[in-house]
């Protein structure tokens, strides 16, 4: 399989989700201004979408979508536990947290990466502060969001929340939160995917 990236991008996640879960991906990297890859294609041909996650099946098929990607790559290994038994409450309860991450934290970022007036920067973080704060009480007392069990709703939190840095946005008021960042950077496949796409100096 192939997953077309950008660094830093929501990508990271099946990224960690595929390292996590012991899966061979090919990585090409894609500049998302000129939509054309480090391979030499043009993205659009790819996903018509022109935005990053994309994963290149094994039999030429392309899926799409974030929390999509997610779920396929965690399916394929399901002893890493990465994604409770279909059916199961548990993979409910994650199916609950990918949507809460895509929809009010991947998009409740989305103003900041235009141009905005103070106003609208404020209005903004206000938002994401609020979210934050939902995220971080279901933190306390547990590890990961489901527990003590790293999940796939876990790379997707960590790899948006960590635009946080890029934002200069201000996490010291969610305690449970910046001690689950730090936890998740810590793990060995997600520092390796970190630095696979140059967001570390070293693995």
């Amino acid at each position: 399989m192939k997953l077309y990236y950008s660094s830093g991008s929501c990508a990271l996640a099946p990224h960690i989700v595929a390292l996590e879960a012991g899966l061979e991906l090919e990585l090409d990297r894609v500049n998302l201004r000129t939509k054309t890859t480090e391979s030499g294609c043009d993205f659009l041909t790819v996903n018509p979408k022109g935005y990053v996650p994309a994963l290149i099946l094994d039999n030429g098929e392309v899926l799409t979508e974030a929390p999509v990607v997610l779920q396929f790559l965690a399916d394929l290994a399901p002893a890493s536990g990465l994604l409770p038994q279909s059916g199961s409450p548990e993979r409910i309860r994650v199916l609950e947290w990918l949507s809460f991450i895509a929809t009010e934290l991947h998009k409740g970022f989305g103003p900041l990466w235009k141009p905005v007036s103070e106003d609208i920067r404020a209005a903004t973080l206000s938002h994401l502060h609020k979210r934050f704060r939902v995220v971080d009480m279901a933190l306390e007392g547990r590890s990961y969001l489901m527990g003590e069990s790293f999940t796939v709703a876990d790379a997707y939190a960590f790899t948006i929340l960590n635009w946080s840095h890029f934002h200069k946005v201000d996490l010291s008021a969610h305690a449970h939160l910046k001690a689950y960042m730090a936890r998740i950077e810590m793990r060995p496949r997600v520092r390796r995917a970190m630095h696979e796409e140059g967001l570390l100096r070293a693995a």
